[in-house]
């Protein structure tokens, strides 16, 4: 069986480890976890890992987060993957630093990457994993806090928080969306 993790985030080195970026940092840490290589592909950057008899395609699309939807479309396509085995990872400002939410459907919240996904599948309905960064920033600061770098003071709940996304990123794949759920959505990492 064949599961496409997604990590929505923007390419170039000026977005690179920002808060914004989180979902390519989920995935990074996936693929470092199975000591994998990534190529650039049509539309991303792409890993291949097999765990407990799963094949898991890891994806950091390379088309910005507004336009995230079509990356995911055509790997879907291309890998002949059902709509309930795939995951997309990404940032979000309403959960608080060190919270994950992992849903099976759901609104774009307001996020532009969710909303291309949601555009580029036609349906609300397919698996995502929230990362909460917080939302400590000023009125009308809301831009420059997202695609700001991590205080490092926050650095090492986000570290603890990315290990337990990748944990529940795999036992999304190995034991289903509502095992990963409770596993995701209950505590801080």
């Amino acid at each position: 069986m064949k599961f496409l993790l997604i990590g929505l985030g923007n390419i170039g080195d000026e977005y690179s480890g920002t808060r914004h970026n989180i979902g390519f940092d989920v995935v990074d840490a996936l693929g470092k976890k199975f000591s994998t290589d990534w190529e650039g592909v049509k539309h991303g950057s792409l890993s291949r890992v097999s765990h407990r008899g799963k094949q898991i395609i890891l994806l950091k699309p390379n088309t910005y987060m507004n336009l995230s939807g079509k990356a995911v479309s055509y790997w879907m396509q291309q890998e002949k993957i059902k709509l309930e085995n795939i995951l997309v990872i990404t940032d979000d400002l309403s959960l608080p630093l060190g919270s994950l939410r992992m849903r099976g459907k759901g609104s774009d919240g307001g996020h532009n990457g969710l909303k291309s996904v949601q555009q580029s599948l036609s349906t609300v309905d397919y698996p995502r994993l929230r990362f909460g960064i917080g939302n400590d920033f000023a009125q009308g600061r809301q831009v420059e806090f997202v695609l700001g770098r991590w205080a490092e003071d926050e650095r090492e709940t986000v570290d603890k928080t990315i290990e337990k996304a990748v944990d529940g990123a795999l036992q999304f794949c190995t034991l289903g969306l509502g095992f990963a759920m409770n596993f995701t959505n209950t505590n801080k990492a």
